[in-house]
Parts: C-alpha cells; structure tokens; sequence
C-alpha cells in the first residue's frame, strides 16, 4: 500500500493575498514557525488547524491540502 503524504498550497494562498507566515500565523492563532513547518511537509497540521487556514482564505480545505501518495 502507497504511502500518503500530505500537500498544501498555504504558500501560493498566502502569496496571492499578500500575507507573511507571520500574518496568517496571527490570523489563525499559531505561531509562525507553525505556520513554516507545514508549509514544509515536516508537520501535519491538526484538522482544526487545516480547517482555520481554509476558513481564513475562504476556500474549502481541499483547494489548500490534498493528498500525494508515495510508492
């Protein structure tokens, strides 16, 4: 069975609005190295987490996290 990972596009969203980390970090009530390190893939953000990102973009979460499988 393949390996999921989780992807996101935190940087495009934040990029189109003009935001830092630090801003949507504020935004949603983490810190900006949270907001960093999913960015990154090194940590998987709650579903609450997940759900405040896309809430803050007004996007549903699947346009900003989806699943990549690894073989």
């Amino acid at each position: 069975m393949a390996k999921s990972t989780l992807k996101n596009r935190i940087r495009v969203f934040r990029a189109e609005h003009q935001m830092s980390q630090e801003d949507l970090a504020n935004a949603i009530g983490v810190s900006r190295k949270t907001i960093s390190t999913i960015e990154v893939g090194r940590f998987t953000p709650s579903t609450i987490i997940a759900l405040q990102i896309a809430r803050h973009f007004n996007v549903p979460v699947e346009e900003i996290f989806s699943l990549g499988d690894e073989t």
